[in-house]
């Protein structure tokens, strides 16, 4: 029997691609795509042709260059709700509990690591429900300062999926080039049950 169940695998993998495309949008939107820069940028270039435009102006144009980019944020962000809750179902498979049985008889480093999952599993969690409050704010009520509040806890809980993301991938490079050989490829090809 498999350790990792193909259903698990591909959760898995089309998880991390999507945790990674919000990591991809999220870092366009502070770097290459930041209003800011880019409406300085856009002043200076449009006055060399000479066209003058109010700060104001500038920042509405930076802010629609990269909207595009924002709406697969957003849509990714649908995606990884609904990835939590398949992720919610999948535990209830062989797979999707086999992180978590006989945690106590595991050593401390063991224990933390599977603590670490949970961690992320419910900073996830919080991140794909405030992104859905800020994005459906006025549906659900709510002014736009209460809307701008929960967005900034949003952007500062994101940093728990930069620290985890490090850590996991850090890991794995430790694990595979020590006492866990082929970890990585399990979760390819799923492994077998050890006896």
């Amino acid at each position: 029997m498999k350790k990792w169940s193909i259903s698990f695998r591909i959760w898995h993998w089309v998880h991390a691609f999507v945790v990674i495309g919000l990591l991809l949008t999220v870092f366009l939107r502070k770097t290459f795509l930041s209003w800011r820069t880019n409406s300085e940028i856009l002043s200076s270039k449009l006055l060399s042709m000479d066209i003058n435009v109010t700060s104001e102006q500038a920042k509405i144009l930076a802010k629609s260059v990269r909207a595009p980019m924002w709406d697969w944020h957003i849509y990714l962000g649908y995606v990884l709700a609904a990835l939590l809750i398949i992720r919610i179902a999948l535990f209830f498979t062989h797979s999707g509990k086999y992180n978590y049985l006989d945690i106590s008889s595991l050593g401390l480093h063991k224990k933390m690591v599977k603590i670490g999952y949970i961690g992320i599993y419910a900073i996830l969690a919080f991140m794909s429900i405030s992104g859905l409050i800020i994005t459906f704010y006025v549906e659900l009520g709510l002014d736009k300062q209460s809307a701008h509040s929960i967005k900034e806890i949003h952007e500062f809980i994101f940093n728990g999926v930069w620290i985890f993301v490090l850590l996991h991938i850090g890991g794995l490079f430790i694990a595979e080039n020590r006492d866990e050989k082929g970890i990585v490829s399990e979760m390819l090809h799923g492994g077998k049950l050890k006896n």
